[in-house]
């Protein structure tokens, strides 16, 4: 009986660490995404101020 509830603890455990790094890869993602469109606005801003000055 004992071996049955620790094999589950692992198992529910196992799951959780699953889910938290599946959150973490999302996360990432999201944020290079914010920040690759943070890096295209400031390259288009100073091709317009370059643009501008020529």
């Amino acid at each position: 009986m004992y071996l049955i509830n620790e094999d589950l603890a692992r198992a529910q455990m196992a799951a959780r660490l699953g889910e938290a790094q599946q959150w973490h890869r999302a996360h990432n993602l999201t944020r290079a995404r914010r920040l690759s469109r943070k890096a295209e606005k400031a390259a288009q801003q100073a091709r317009l101020a370059l643009a501008r000055v020529l």
